[in-house]
């Protein structure tokens, strides 16, 4: 923490200094890249779901007005397939521990032999704008052979089910179990089994900006330069790098203002690498921007889970095993491994204790758009589960379902508390923190459920959810701090923002970590030149790792800093203070110096200058910080809603949220996080899904069809929160970015089948539209609707 002497920046709600660029519209996405003489591309998509390419004709498309060049599989088939290597990596201990199954499926740049879903790309136009791009688009010929498509996970694992890949023996991509203590006795000797099949619904992560890629070779120095809205720019430097056989430092990719990622920009894609290397052939810039159409049919997809779960529970509600069977639908290629898959696994038994368990966990290939992770990653899908199944063991047993929970928690004693499982990194998973009692206490005292007569076919029910997260994944993130000869202090991070606030709460970590004013700190972040190396934000980690990157990069710039300064001043270090950027002695009416007259100078002469080389006068620092484990985040949601049962109508009548985050640098940025994260998560609960016909066509492709919600769905929130401090790095800081979207699906329909318990009525799906709402009370009670 904070010296004493320095005004703690850390814990203050301070406004967003990137907001008012932003609100002026001076942000700076990869639209407002002016690059003149710029070719732009569009990409002509597969309409089949899974065909045999027999003939790609291009020629008149080469010759139609303004076109530059059209690509086919055939023209970049010399290029290395597309791989997200650092996703597909299984941690060494994991694989010798699990011994999980990952079938890698490297995706052509562009589809030669066979597409596998509609939308996957086919071929490249680049022409002198995007109108006559799309123009060529529609003269070149194609000719398939359409093949069996399977966009249902089940039906692609039995035994006669079409090859989606040649080359695999069958369509799993993943494969991965665990076991804890022994579940099949403890299963025999429970009072009450439950068993349920839950389905978390496929949808889409829809970024304001949608993807976007810009390309320029330097003609003088021939570096390449790419702007992608990107999360992980480093990666994106390395692949690109790869693609076009060139040295990573001769790649520099800067990540614009992105406008929203969510997961789906955390990955490559294949127009990431297209775009580059026309930029080289041409000699030109070139410029692609996904239309929304594109984005909802072509980008990645998320959350298509099934759950098979059972719980046993002794008579007091005690639960004593979980056993799940987790189908995840990954679609047409395996981008991401075991990210989302694992993330479910060990991600599933919450805050609770549970001393056997059984998890079996399979990740399917089929016709669909690929799958990749989306805030949350894994998780909103198995608490859905989870918390769903928990609210049916409550049922079962008679119990309210809060009070089910109370008797299932984890303690704030308990910590660290070890569940048998491994975790991502292949360790034993534990808990470093947290008072999950103390959440649920406060979510149930806040809840408020209208008393008196309802009107006629109006139902309210109460939901709880509670959830963890694991957060801070590493392997590292990088912070560059420099103090520029006015005084005023560079901060290079490698993580870029799209729109968590970085440039405010990453200042506000240095300022206290230098003792300068917040005024005087400029943040730059997913710049691969200003940061050689770096991960990304991804996976709620970025606080955790460049947050304390940046803290201890701040705490040796002020050590030498006062280092310096006594030298200067020819006073010890012990008696200088460094405050708002001014060094003071700790003697009334001694000298004085700030911190911009100390590195504007150059060394007085004759001054001695320290030979170990960790003091010299140039004020600047790099740090690479390695978090030591997972830091665990965690939260209780509490949501009362009205249900019409004549319409199906769902008013949010309050929703409650209380989380545990460790340390908050800014309240103002955190309230907004889970703001958003609960708005997200609402959007998937009541009114998003990405629906494929039998044939793997999208019947959800536009804003017509698929539904998100604006602000006037989205209820106030109630929210509250604790403090547990995380142990795994000095801040004591948690990643807080996904947590409001973890639980919004699983709280409501809790609440939703609280509503209408009269009518027998079981949630076991989203979305929870008016029309599938009406759909489950003609199941259970048919003259309820009519």
């Amino acid at each position: 923490m904070p010296p004493k002497e320095q005004t703690a920046w850390i814990g203050r709600p301070v406004p967003r200094v990137e907001d008012d660029r932003l609100l002026r519209g001076n942000g700076r996405y990869v639209d407002d890249i002016d690059l003149p003489g710029a070719a732009e591309a569009a990409v002509l998509r597969s309409p089949h779901a899974h065909a045999r390419i027999d003939s790609v004709d291009v020629k008149a498309a080469r010759e139609a007005p303004g076109v530059v060049a059209v690509w086919t599989g055939a023209d970049v088939a010399h290029l290395p397939a597309l791989l997200n290597r650092e996703e597909l990596r299984t941690p060494p201990r994991l694989a010798e521990l699990l011994d999980p199954r990952v079938a890698i499926t490297p995706m052509p740049l562009l589809a030669t032999e066979k597409v596998h879903y509609v939308g996957q790309p086919v071929a490249l136009v680049l022409a002198e704008n995007r109108y006559l791009a799309e123009d060529a688009l529609e003269l070149i010929e194609v000719r398939y052979s359409p093949l069996p498509v399977l966009v249902d996970p089940d039906l692609a694992l039995t035994a006669d089910a079409p090859l989606l890949h040649d080359d695999l023996p069958d369509n799993t991509a993943v494969a991965v179990a665990t076991r804890v203590g022994d579940p099949e006795r403890a299963f025999a000797a429970a009072h009450t089994v439950i068993s349920e099949e839950f389905h978390a619904h496929r949808y889409v992560a829809s970024p304001i900006e949608t993807r976007a890629v810009a390309a320029r070779v330097d003609p003088y120095s021939s570096e390449l330069t790419v702007w992608s809205n990107t999360q992980t720019p480093h990666r994106v430097r390395e692949a690109v790098a790869h693609t076009l056989g060139r040295d990573s430092e001769t790649v520099r990719v800067i990540a614009t203002d992105v406008g929203g990622g969510f997961g789906q920009k955390g990955i490559l894609y294949v127009e990431e690498l297209l775009i580059p290397y026309a930029a080289r052939e041409l000699g030109r810039p070139v410029v692609w921007r996904e239309d929304r159409s594109e984005n909802l049919t072509a980008a990645s997809h998320a959350r298509e889970q099934i759950h098979r779960i059972e719980l046993a529970a002794d008579a007091d509600g005690k639960l004593l095993a979980v056993r799940d069977r987790i189908t995840v639908n990954f679609g047409a290629y395996n981008m991401t491994g075991l990210v989302v898959p694992y993330n479910s696994l060990c991600h599933l038994l919450g805050p609770y204790r549970v001393p056997h368990v059984d998890i079996d966990v399979v990740g399917v290939l089929t016709n669909t758009a690929f799958a990749t992770p989306y805030r949350g990653a894994g998780r909103p899908e198995t608490v859905f589960a989870m918390e769903r199944a928990m609210d049916r063991l409550a049922a079962e047993l008679g119990l309210e379902p809060a009070e089910l929970r109370a008797r299932n928690l984890i303690g704030p004693d308990d910590m660290p508390y070890t569940t048998g499982l491994v975790d991502r990194s292949g360790n034993p998973q534990s808990y470093d923190s947290g008072d999950f009692p103390e959440l649920l206490r406060r979510a149930r005292a806040k809840v408020d459920v209208p008393t008196g007569e309802r009107p006629e076919g109006k139902h309210v029910g109460v939901g709880y959810a509670m959830y963890i997260e694991a957060t801070g994944l590493g392997p590292f993130e990088t912070a560059r701090i420099d103090i520029a000869p006015s005084g005023r202090v560079k901060l290079a991070i490698g993580a870029p923002s799209q729109g968590q606030g970085h440039r405010t709460s990453m200042a506000q970590i240095a300022a206290d970590a230098l003792g300068v004013p917040l005024d005087v700190i400029d943040v730059v972040g997913g710049d691969t030149d200003k940061t050689p190396f770096g991960v990304g934000t991804i996976a709620s980690r970025a606080l955790v790792n460049a947050g304390n990157a940046t803290h201890r990069a701040g705490r040796l710039v002020r050590e030498k800093a006062l280092d310096a300064a006594a030298r200067r001043l020819g006073v010890p270090v012990a008696e200088l203070t460094l405050t708002d950027g001014v060094f003071t002695t700790k003697t009334d009416g001694g000298p004085t110096l700030t911190l911009a007259e100390l590195a504007g100078r150059a060394p007085l002469p004759g001054t001695p200058e320290p030979t170990d080389g960790r003091h010299g006068t140039e004020l600047s620092e790099t740090v690479h910080f390695r978090p030591p484990g997972f830091a665990v985040a965690s939260g209780a949601h509490a949501a009362v809603v009205e249900v019409d049962e004549h319409t199906g109508e769902l008013e949010i009548l309050q929703y409650v949220v209380v989380h545990d985050a460790g340390v908050i640098v800014n309240p103002l940025i955190a309230e907004g996080q889970v703001t958003g994260g609960i708005a997200q998560g609402i959007g998937g609960a009541l009114y998003e899904e990405m629906i494929y016909g039998p044939d793997g066509q999208p019947r959800t492709g536009t804003y017509m069809d698929y539904l998100v919600p604006t602000s006037s769905e989205i209820p106030d929130l109630d929210m509250d929160e604790i403090h547990s401090p995380s142990p795994m790095n000095d801040l004591g800081v948690k990643g807080l970015g996904e947590g409001g979207a973890i639980a919004p699906q699983a709280v409501l329909a809790n609440a939703v089948e609280d509503a209408l318990r009269p009518f027998g009525v079981v949630v076991r799906r989203g979305p929870l539209s008016p029309s599938r709402i009406r759909d489950l009370l003609r199941a259970t009670t048919p003259a309820a609707t009519s």
